[in-house]
């Protein structure tokens, strides 16, 4: 049998050839082999297509069906340690009974599986239903072709192979394709194979093909996973979801995910807690057999002390939280795409993001268009029109905002007179874009011209000339010092500011145009370009500050008009850092610089992206807002990347966490949400911790100095059931506002200390109740073992199911701090099952025996008493250690 790795090769190889065998079609065999035509199929095709080749996408980890869950939901320690008692009862009560067989123990054994089981199940089932709900709000669309000419954006997950789409700069590539026609393409292959630089594709293969050529190499093959830098094509789709090349090789990207502090510090956990168990669990089991003889009795007790020492609800405490918060913040307009990343909302600690649309309106209006001399100049706006109208990359709004006005300006007809022979296409290196374009003048004169716009220093670094009072001259120093300090007036007063260059071209230089060509080129202006601040961009800057948050605000833009725009909404710019700054600094450098700078200016997506790593480095947990093709690579590094809905496609894809709407005030929420989420976790932690370590000082004792079994077996596990029961509703419990106004992270040590100082309190009370029942009620002999065990059951749940009540809040329960309506009641509820359960039928099956009334006069006292002392310890563990939670 072919093991895994080989049966990938098979797969990679025939999909490879696949690709190879597309890419020497020509368009009408390609049109031929998939039944397809220049205007793609039509819609009733396409539901049938997709019927025989599935949804577009990749399942990497498949749901599970219910009754999977289902069935795993009833697979933990307590319903095996249940069915070995089961068993047991089975041969005692049934088969070896002496008078009539007893099914009393069996059917409660029952009850208890099917309740554990079933409220496991709903809780995971509920929350596992909920975020996989809120996923699908989330759509990436396409434009495809179907039905003749009729253009439409489908979700990427309907296509199918024969459809024609058409992309432009920021798509994904959303399935294998073969290019049939292009302009200035470039795609982004980084995921597939590591080049960071965009490869150009076109629509007919030139290069040979032979062995050595792989897929991505393929010049009009476009891969699924790769996305458009810049340009635009149209092409067929030739295969979607698991028959990608992506597809071919999912088993190679099925990478473990990296966790989080946070789960890593619940992981550590749960092996202390095992550790302990493993230790405890044989030390009981023999003190049991030396003192009290019975190996079957003491085994069933170690094993059911084994079964409470277990966190068997952490999974599902920390799953129904993380959904709890995903479904909350859904109805503030955020969206969590990665359930684990609202653990990280609430450690985050730096905020990085861009200035456009958080601190500004995202509404830029063209301010000034200037000519060298700083005249209002029709002419700049003419030909930053016509760069603007005639480009096919992706339109920013700052083209948007140029074609708006020169409508305005009456240039609305005005690229007719022109013929567009060329571009060259923006890129986050030359930080400018180029389009060449043909027109002829009144005299029948044919004029071929380059016309380039884009980042001022780029634009002067390729311009040998300027215009002038209406003449071209040669670019000095002083021409080039009274441009800049316009430049940096006009920064000054927050406007963003591109320049504009053009030059003539011969006629014979046609087919033949590259980015050399922008060179000599004559500077005529530039235009100044408005983006006014929010108006509550200041009030939600001091809100994330108020939660202990730092900005930072990382931009391509200049550095002036950032400084401006920073001042305006209240963000102090403690310093400022340059890309071309940043590019001369070593790691170590850069990590010095990152710490104590707030704005950084002119940056490349990869800068950004080794801001943010940086950062991380140093121990900060980094957030990420970004909707542009160069935020992708920060948002995939940071530890929460967040875009909004209306972010190209790759910031989409690349982000855990989706706005509905831009605003800072949003963050806001999910901030507070991830630290409640932290916190309920924590209490839980916390609880359990501190909770077992406490009872394994009680159970050793009590099993050395006691006759009979503190507990029995069956009593054990039904107290750890209604314990677990009533931990169900922290999910739904809030948290002190003094707990929410810091970031939170995970301190293992913290738990250490915790568990060292709290654990103890409840067995000096558990001892208190040992001495009651021994000496106060006489049970201090088998025949008055059940009263013992019952005396002890109750004191021992309502001391458990009342502690979270302590450790919940650093303030007085009840008094400064009350628990959520939720907690309240299951608290009350589970108290009330407890103490009823010795009076009840129920009670006499398993052994219980009814308490004396004074008893619980006594349980008052020792209640009190243990309140007291925990208060006590907390506040000098508070004054110690400045912590709680």
């Amino acid at each position: 049998m072919k093991n895994q790795k080989e049966v990938i090769k098979i797969k990679y190889s025939n999909k490879t050839e696949e690709l190879k065998k597309y890419s020497q079609m020509n368009c009408d065999q390609i049109f031929k082999e998939f039944e397809s035509s220049k205007s793609g199929i039509t819609s009733e095709e396409a539901t049938k297509r997709l019927k025989k080749f599935g949804k577009n996408e990749i399942l990497y980890h498949k749901s599970k069906p219910w009754y999977t869950q289902l069935f795993k939901a009833f697979i933990n320690p307590f319903n095996l340690i249940i069915l070995i008692l089961a068993i047991v009862s089975v041969i005692t009560d049934v088969i070896m009974a002496e008078g009539e067989a007893s099914w009393r123990t069996i059917i409660v054994l029952t009850i208890m599986v099917l309740l554990g089981g079933l409220l496991k199940f709903f809780q995971e089932y509920k929350s596992n239903i909920a975020s996989e709900n809120l996923k699908l709000l989330i759509k990436t669309t396409s434009a495809v072709e179907r039905n003749g000419n009729n253009i439409q954006e489908e979700n990427i997950k309907e296509l199918v192979p024969g459809d024609i789409i058409h992309l432009s700069a920021g798509d994904m590539i959303p399935a294998d394709i073969r290019l049939l026609a292009t302009k200035d393409l470039f795609l982004s292959q980084s995921a597939l194979t590591g080049e960071s630089e965009p490869v150009e594709k076109i629509s007919e293969c030139k290069k040979i093909i032979t062995d050595k050529i792989t897929p991505s190499e393929l010049e009009n093959i476009g891969l699924l996973g790769t996305s458009v830098v810049s340009g635009s094509a149209i092409a067929i789709i030739i295969s979607t979801g698991e028959n990608t090349y992506l597809g071919s090789m999912k088993e190679m990207f099925m990478t473990t995910r990296v966790k989080t502090s946070f789960e890593k510090g619940i992981d550590d956990v749960s092996k202390l807690l095992i550790k302990f168990m493993c230790i405890m669990v044989p030390i009981v089991f023999i003190i049991n057999i030396l003192f009290k003889g019975n190996i079957l009795e003491s085994f069933l007790f170690s094993i059911s002390i084994a079964v409470g020492l277990t966190p068997e609800m952490l999974p599902m405490i920390v799953t129904t939280n993380l959904a709890k918060g995903a479904l909350s913040l859904s109805k503030k307009r955020t969206i969590v795409k990665k359930l684990e990343a609202i653990q990280n909302f609430g450690a985050m600690d730096i905020l990085c993001t861009d200035k456009t649309g958080t601190l500004t309106l995202d509404r830029i209006v063209v301010q000034k268009h200037l000519n060298i001399d700083g005249e209002e100049d029709l002419g700049v706006l003419k030909y930053g029109y016509l760069n603007s109208y005639f480009q096919t990359g992706l339109k920013n709004l700052m083209d948007k905002a140029i074609l708006e006005r020169g409508n305005i300006e009456g240039l609305i007809n005005l690229q007719n007179k022109y013929v567009k022979v060329d571009e060259i296409p923006f890129d986050f290196t030359r930080k400018r874009m180029s389009v060449i374009l043909d027109s002829t003048d009144e005299n029948g004169n044919k004029n071929l011209e380059v016309i380039t716009k884009g980042a001022v220093e780029e634009i002067l670094s390729v311009s040998k000339f300027a215009e002038t009072n209406k003449t071209v001259v040669q670019l000095n120093a002083e021409i080039i010092s009274k441009i800049m300090d316009m430049v940096d007036y006009l920064s000054s007063q927050g406007m963003r500011i591109i320049a504009i260059s053009k030059k003539k071209l011969r006629e014979e230089h046609v087919g033949n145009f590259k980015i050399e060509d922008e060179n000599e080129m004559i500077l005529i202006g530039y235009i100044g370009f408005l983006d006014p601040p929010k108006d509550d961009a200041k009030e939600a800057i001091q809100a994330l500050e108020q939660y202990g948050l730092k900005i930072k605000i990382l931009t391509g833009d200049n550095d002036v008009v950032t400084k401006k725009i920073c001042k305006d909404v209240g963000l102090e710019v403690q310093n400022i850092l340059l890309g071309n700054e940043m590019d001369k600094m070593s790691d170590q450098e850069l990590q010095i610089a990152v710490e104590k700078t707030t704005v950084f200016a002119k940056l490349s997506p990869v800068q950004k992206s080794k801001i943010v790593k940086a950062l991380q480095i140093l121990g900060h947990t980094v957030g990420y807002m970004g909707d542009g093709i160069n935020d992708s690579a920060a948002l995939k590094q940071a530890d929460v990347g967040i875009s909004v809905d209306t972010a190209v496609d790759i910031a989409k894809e690349s982000a855990d966490i989706i706005l509905l709407e831009k605003n800072l005030m949003v963050l806001e929420e999910g901030v507070i949400e991830g630290r409640k989420i932290f916190g309920n976790i924590n209490k839980y932690i916390k609880m359990t911790a501190s909770s077992n370590f406490g009872n394994m000082f009680s159970v050793l004792i009590a099993s050395a100095f006691l006759p009979f079994l503190p507990m029995l077996p069956i009593q054990l596990l039904i107290q750890n059931l209604l314990y677990d029961f009533s931990q169900t509703s922290i999910p739904w419990d809030h948290m002190d506002k003094e707990y929410l106004v810091k970031p939170r992270k995970w301190e293992s040590n913290d738990l250490k200390k915790f568990m060292l100082c709290i654990g103890p309190l409840s067995s000096v009370f558990d001892i208190a109740t040992f001495i009651l029942m021994w000496y106060i009620f006489k049970a201090n002999n088998l025949g008055m073992q059940s009263l013992f065990q019952s005396g002890w059951f109750v004191e021992g749940l309502l001391t458990q199911v009342l502690i979270v009540h302590m450790i919940r809040t650093e303030k007085i329960p009840f008094i400064q701090s009350t628990a959520s309506a939720p907690v309240l009641i299951l608290t009350f509820l589970i108290i009330t099952i407890g103490v009823v359960i010795p009076f009840s039928y129920f009670g006499k099956i398993i052994g219980f025996v009814e308490l004396p009334g004074i008893y619980f006069l006594w349980l008052f006292i020792i209640l009190i008493g243990y309140f007291t002392l925990t208060l006590i310890v907390k506040y000098f563990y508070i004054k110690k250690f400045k912590t709680w939670l």
